[in-house]
């Protein structure tokens, strides 16, 4: 099954980051730290290319994220022409003070009052973005939410007499071609719920954790080896959690929501679903 969402709202939107990008000096780009492959827009690398434009790549959520991959992340896109790579938690208003430093560090001929710097800041929904801007600017000026997509326009906001800002709502693309980006997406909370399975997404989720994170899952589920495949892990998570029917059957539904949340807000302890190194595998694997 290959998951895709792209709300109409999002046709229009493209067409504006186009034409702002024209006259903004850098983009920032936010992405998932747990997924930075799966969670970068193809159209924004596109859009970037043509306008030439210098690249900052901020891997949001980092304190969610294994940290040895995330480093490893920051050195694989450090290594690509006109881009920066930095990890920050938005949780902290000191972590997302580190991204001014570093747009002023890859576009160093703007910035000041005469000539301020001009960014424009992208990503896909839910993955942090408008409270990113609103750190930056001190005060609540993006709408946010545990929904994706809650941003729908462009927003300029002068951060001071040096920075322009231009908030961009989250955009997604029309064709997500790599059907596990569709997944680690949804898993993720970027796409709308009403795109998905639960119960696939949750499986597909658990068959990349018990890869590299088997011992969290044992923890958290009080597991045993070896474990169990397929329906049987969400069936053991009903079980220990006393998740039932009408009838006494076991509700997997249930089960699949409880552990994609668990995910999505960290209970798990810190993962990520991919690597560079699994990211050139599962593209060739996606060619083939």
């Amino acid at each position: 099954m290959s998951i895709q969402w792209f709300p109409g709202h999002m046709t229009a939107a493209k067409k504006k980051i186009e034409e702002a990008l024209e006259i903004n000096d850098l983009v920032i780009e936010i992405l998932d730290a747990r997924i930075p492959g799966a969670s970068t827009n193809p159209m924004i690398e596109s859009i970037r290319n043509q306008r030439q434009r210098p690249h900052l790549k901020v891997l949001n959520k980092a304190d969610l994220a294994d940290d040895k991959i995330t480093q490893e992340w920051i050195s694989f896109y450090n290594q690509q022409p006109k881009t920066l790579c930095i990890a920050i938690s938005a949780k902290h208003a000191s972590e997302v003070k580190k991204i001014l430093p570093a747009c002023a560090k890859i576009a160093p001929h703007r910035g000041t009052a005469i000539k301020p710097l001009r960014m424009l800041i992208m990503g896909v929904p839910n993955v942090g973005k408008s409270t990113i801007v609103n750190s930056l600017k001190n005060k609540k000026i993006a709408k946010t939410g545990n929904e994706p997509a809650i941003t729908k326009s462009l927003q300029r906001i002068e951060l001071n007499n040096q920075m322009i800002l231009t908030d961009s709502p989250g955009m997604m693309w029309p064709k997500i071609d790599n059907a596990l980006d569709g997944f680690l997406l949804a898993a993720s909370h970027t796409i709308g719920i009403n795109a998905y399975d639960e119960i696939d997404t949750a499986l597909v989720l658990y068959d990349i954790l018990k890869m590299s994170y088997a011992e969290l899952l044992i923890k958290k589920y009080k597991l045993a080896l070896p474990l169990p495949n397929d329906e049987s892990f969400l069936c053991a998570i009903a079980e220990y959690r006393g998740f039932k029917i009408k009838g006494g059957e076991l509700d997997i539904h249930k089960a699949a929501v409880t552990f994609l949340g668990d995910y999505r807000q960290g209970v798990l302890g810190k993962v990520s679903l991919e690597s560079p190194a699994s990211r050139r595998q599962s593209n060739l694997k996606n060619k083939s």
